[in-house]
């Protein structure tokens, strides 16, 4: 992987991670997070999401768990720009 790849990668992580921690401790986000998660994240960090970017948010419970992977390694040139752009949260 690439210097850009992993900063871009390295960027996805710490929006995810923030946007996690805040879930956690605001509940009022967390509603918003996941009724609207389109929206929280363009307001939370100050940027317009494509339309054609997905952003899900799934709520894990006791029985359920959530994996995430990251994009593969054949990337088009729109998917670079949205990791480029920060929009991956893998």
């Amino acid at each position: 992987m690439g210097a850009f790849m992993e900063s871009a990668m390295q960027r996805a992580e710490e929006m995810r991670t923030h946007l996690t921690e805040k879930a956690c401790e605001d509940s009022e986000f967390r509603k918003r997070l996941v009724e609207d998660p389109r929206g929280a994240v363009a307001d939370e960090f100050g940027i317009e999401i494509p339309e054609a970017f997905d952003v899900q948010v799934h709520e894990s419970d006791l029985t359920t768990l959530h994996l995430a992977l990251p994009p593969g390694p054949d990337l088009d040139e729109e998917q670079l720009e949205a990791v480029a752009a920060g929009l991956c949260c893998c």
